[in-house]
Formats: C-alpha cells, structure tokens, sequence
C-alpha cells in the first residue's frame, strides 16, 4: 500500500507556492460542514420509525446531505466538495455563516450517487440559470454529466465547465490550496468514486464521504492518518444490523464501530483528527447527543455537526 504523502509531495513541490513572511501572517483557509447526512438525508423519505420522528417531533434538526465547504479568507473564494439535494439550503448556509452572498468559485465532485451531484440541477435554466460555474470531475463522471439528460444541457448552456480530474494528480485551485483526487472502492456503478486530499500551507485534509472497505483501499488508512490533520471520513452506519430487513453487504461500507475497533492502537492526538461524516438516517450517531453520539466521542473521535466551522 502506497503512503499518500509520497504520491502527493513530488507534485506539491512543483505547485506550491514559497510562503513568505506575509502569507505566513495570512489568515489561513478553513473548513465548514454543509452537511452531514448520507445521500437521502435526514428525515428520511417514508421513514416512520423512531429515529425520523424525532424530528417531525421538534427534537432534532434537519440534516443535510454530507458537504463541505472549504474557505480562503485572503482571496475569498469558495469551494464546496460534492453537490447534493441540499444545495440551496447550503448555499444560504455558506452565505449566512460567511455574511456575503456568493457562489462557489467550483465544485469538486465524489462520484455519481444521488447525495454527491444532484444539486447541480439547481443552476440549470429551470432554476437560476447559473454561469460557467467550474465543476471537477473523474473522467467517468465527466462523461456520465455529458452524455445523460438532464446534466447534458447544463454542459451544452454554459451553467456549468467542467474540468476533468486524474487520480493522483494534484490541482493548485489558487495560490495556497491544492486538491488532489484519491479513487476509493465504491461500488461502481455509474462512474469511479473518489476522496480528496485537500492541502494549504501547515494544514492537510482527508475527505471519504464514501468507500466500500479500509481493507479494500490500496491506501494503508493508519498511515493516512499519520499524514494528515485532519480526516472526515465515511460513518454512513453505525455497526451491523442497522437496517432491518435489508441486507446490508448490498451497501457495503466501514461501519463506524468496525473503523474505531480498526483504530484503537492510534495515540489520543492520532484519534482526534477524526471526524466522521455521511451518516445514515438509521444511525443513531446522528442524533445529537445519543449514546452512540456519546461513545463515539468519549474514544476521542468526533461526529461532523452542520455548520460546524473547523480551523
């Protein structure tokens, strides 16, 4: 398994710019969580159960789908990573914490699952018809946006330019950040999924909305975290049997209990990069303050909270 900081350095020397002393005493880039839930959100479409009547009860908020935004405070650009189904409520999310109303400098896309491209149909000529926003895509999702309805027309009317990625391959998206696409095992069915490794100077970021397994990865994820600062990474399910009558190998992913169990020999400071992220509705870490909620974060992880700003 090859370490990711060697894939990435030999390119970040290229890219990076030199830090002087006056970008040394710029306000660096941050972090804001857009969302934290799994691809249909939270409530749940025809969900009766417990979990989702805690907020037709007025106990617990709506979550949005998993998203998030990173911010350069010197150039005040913004990039959002996955486009979901509650992209415009994000937007004014982004808009409200950030106290100006504008839109993504560019989007960065996972993979063609319905929670991380679909929100592009809102800057289409139905809604607001948006201008040449840059959308990054793997080569499989970019022909995917081009060649099926409806995506194809915001391709062919401009709303939307989009930029092929390659796996492995740093971008500099400005003068301090870089992202780099990394392919994850995720059950390919419409295109490849990949996580992002999201760099600026003194910070390195590991984004995995989704992946099937650790072990499946060609990546070592112990020595992921060794390498970076911060991970937000895959929690969809909570442990096994989550979702009654369903067989859960059909919607394979590392559930968070396994991941922990994983990471146990990880120092304290090791474990508190970790923030867990695209939590399903079923599970419970998703209910704020709920004994799994609880647990998670007495081991010295963290569960990723809606417009949660991380510096």
């Amino acid at each position: 398994m090859k370490p990711l900081f060697l894939i990435c350095a030999p390119l970040l020397l290229l890219l990076a710019p030199s830090i002087n002393s006056k970008e040394a005493e710029s306000p660096p880039p941050y972090l804001i969580i857009l969302g934290n839930a799994q691809d249909a959100g939270y409530p749940h479409i025809a969900c009766e159960k417990t979990c989702c009547r805690l907020y037709y009860e007025g106990k617990e908020p709506k979550h949005f789908v998993s998203s998030i935004a990173v911010i350069d405070p010197v150039s005040g650009e913004r990039f959002v990573f996955d486009c979901t189904p509650d992209f415009p409520a994000q937007l004014h999310l982004m808009d409200s914490l950030l106290q100006i109303p504008k839109m993504p400098d560019a989007i960065f896309l996972t993979h063609a699952h319905i929670g991380h491209y679909t929100g592009l149909m809102y800057l289409g000529r139905e809604s607001m018809n948006a201008n040449a926003i840059k959308v990054f895509a793997m080569p499989e999702m970019n022909a995917y946006l081009q060649n099926n309805g409806p995506w194809s027309q915001l391709v062919q009317l401009k709303n939307i330019v989009l930029h092929k990625m390659k796996a492995d391959s740093a971008i500099s998206i400005n003068e301090r950040i870089t992202v780099t696409p990394l392919l994850v095992p995720h059950r390919h069915e419409f295109t490849e999924t990949v996580g992002f490794r999201i760099t600026w100077p003194g910070k390195s970021i590991l984004f995995i909305p989704d992946i099937d397994k650790w072990a499946k990865w060609n990546h070592d994820i112990l020595h992921a975290i060794e390498e970076h600062d911060l991970l937000l990474i895959d929690g969809t399910f909570f442990d096994d049997g989550e979702l009654s009558g369903r067989s859960m190998s059909e919607i394979p992913h590392p559930f968070i209990k396994e991941s922990m169990q994983l990471f146990d020999t990880l120092s304290p400071g090791q474990k508190s990069k970790i923030w867990f992220i695209h939590l399903n509705h079923s599970n419970p870490a998703l209910i704020t303050g709920s004994a799994a909620q609880k647990e998670i974060e007495s081991k010295g992880y963290h569960v990723a909270v809606q417009a949660q700003v991380i510096k």
